[in-house]
This record gives C-alpha cells, sequence and structure tokens, in this order.
C-alpha cells in the first residue's frame, strides 16, 4: 500500500516585516526567534537565523544568549548552532492545562477525520494577524497535511478567513487591506472573495475548493468562545473530490453541529 500523500500548508513568512514594525522589537525578535527554530527541522547558527530574518548578526546573538540563558533555547558548542530548548515545553504545558478549547476539540476533530477521511484541525484566530493550529487529526487513509500544533497561517487565507471576516467585527478597509497580501494558488478577487463572505454568513460555514491550494477543498465552522467573540473554528481538509466522495454536504452538517456544541460549552449559548 503506497504511505499517504503529504501536502503542506503555507504558514505565514512575514516575520521580518512583523519585526521591522514592532513598538517592543527586542520582544518580536526573541518571539521571531523561537518562530523560526520551531519550524526548522535542524539546528540553526547566528547567520541563518539573522538572514532570514533581517536581523544584524550581532543583535541576533545578543537574542539568542539571552533566550538560551532563559532555557528557551540550547547552543551546541561543537556546531555552533542554535535549537528549542525544554523550557518551551514548560510554557506550553501552562497554556494547554487552562485552555478548555483543547480538552474539548480534540475529540471532535478526531471524530470527523475517522468518519468523513480527512484532515481536521482545531484553529485559534488571532484577529486579523493570523489563525493557530492547536488540534490535529490525521486521515489514516487518503493523504496527509502536513501542519502541527504551533503552525500559523495568515488569518483571512481559506476558509476559515471567509469565517472571519463573515462573523467577525471588521472594517471593509482593514478586509481589503490584509487581503491584498495573501497569496493563493487561485487568488479570487476582492470582490468575489465578498461574496464568498456573504455566502458563509448565509450558511454558517464556509469552503475553499482549490483557491487556496489547487485541488484541495477546506471545509470550516466557527466556534465562539463568548457570545460576540469568534475565537477559534474547526477545519476539515480533503484533496481532490474526497470530500464530495465521502458526502461533503454530510460534511458540512458534521463539521458545523460540532462546531456549534462547542460554542455552546464554551460560552453557554449557540452561536449565531
Amino acid at each position: 500500500m503506497s504511505s499517504p500523500r503529504k501536502i503542506s500548508l503555507r504558514p505565514d513568512r512575514e516575520l521580518a516585516r512583523a519585526v521591522a514594525a514592532s513598538k517592543a522589537p527586542a520582544i518580536s525578535r526573541a518571539a521571531a526567534v523561537l518562530r523560526l527554530l520551531g519550524k526548522s527541522d535542524s539546528a540553526l547558527g547566528v547567520q541563518a537565523i539573522a538572514r532570514a530574518l533581517g536581523i544584524v548578526p550581532s543583535t541576533c546573538l545578543h537574542v539568542l544568549r539571552a533566550l538560551a540563558a532563559e532555557e528557551l533555547v540550547s547552543f551546541d558548542p561543537d556546531t555552533k548552532r542554535y535549537s528549542l530548548e525544554a523550557g518551551i515545553l514548560t510554557l506550553a504545558r501552562h497554556w494547554l492545562r487552562r485552555n478548555r478549547f483543547n480538552d474539548l476539540c480534540q475529540p471532535l476533530v478526531d471524530r470527523i477525520a475517522g468518519t468523513f477521511d480527512v484532515t481536521a484541525l482545531g484553529v485559534q484566530i488571532v484577529g486579523l494577524e493570523h489563525i493557530v493550529v492547536v488540534a490535529v487529526s490525521q486521515s489514516e487513509h487518503s493523504f496527509q497535511l502536513s501542519t502541527q500544533i504551533g503552525s500559523r497561517f495568515p488569518a483571512l487565507i481559506s476558509a476559515t478567513g471567509r469565517c472571519i471576516a463573515a462573523f467577525g467585527d471588521h472594517s471593509e478597509e482593514a478586509l481589503a487591506s490584509r487581503f491584498e497580501t495573501l497569496r493563493w494558488d487561485h487568488p479570487p478577487t476582492f470582490h468575489e472573495w465578498k461574496d464568498q463572505v456573504e455566502q458563509t454568513r448565509t450558511r454558517g460555514l464556509a469552503v475553499d475548493e482549490g483557491h487556496y491550494i489547487s485541488g484541495v477543498t477546506v471545509v470550516s465552522a466557527p466556534v465562539w468562545s463568548t457570545r460576540t467573540k469568534l475565537s477559534h473554528a474547526l477545519v476539515a481538509v480533503s484533496i481532490g473530490n474526497g470530500l464530495k466522495r465521502g458526502g461533503l454536504p454530510a460534511m458540512q452538517n458534521a463539521l458545523l453541529h460540532a462546531a456549534q456544541n462547542l460554542s455552546h460549552q464554551l460560552c453557554g449559548e449557540v452561536s449565531p
């Protein structure tokens, strides 16, 4: 039997721009370094990190030494390279322990992935900045989505982006500005995208069929942590017509029902 096909979603890579625009550049540089090391498959040297983030090497070295002192990164004296240290796990554990969404979401994405033979995700929404993957359940039979807990993506991209635009309190000017920065395989015009946002508002969930990544269908349903705050989304991803063969309407109903129940558990009310 052939191994499942892996597809890599493309995370936000505007770290250098974020650092340059920050009002607290020292903190932004440290966060950017940690994020870069977290995405890298191998340890990195000072020059490679500085080049990737657009930071002066001497400044980058100071940041790395400070992070090493806090046990957030480790330094290998033989290779002169840096990687994440176990101190990161302490911070992550504290966050996971107090985050109800993760505990409630994982059984739901496991059920959706198993029932419909898709990859299912739980994502957290951070305004118009980005979304963060906080729960993953991979399909065992078709393809695997190459993403991990902690992966970040631009907020308005794909199906989840349409949910954010439809149910978040954002001006058209703010949406248009962010929309211009997005990268798609088959980009819709802003007018087309706005029509899709309106459809999302009517249906209660969003579908992206090949716009973000060619040949990939993404379905996303919004989740509220309070009656007025869109905070998360449940997402299902399939290659080609997999969702249609497995019953796209059934998938949509299951995903929407799961998201509504999750909203009810988080805030005591089913989302509008």
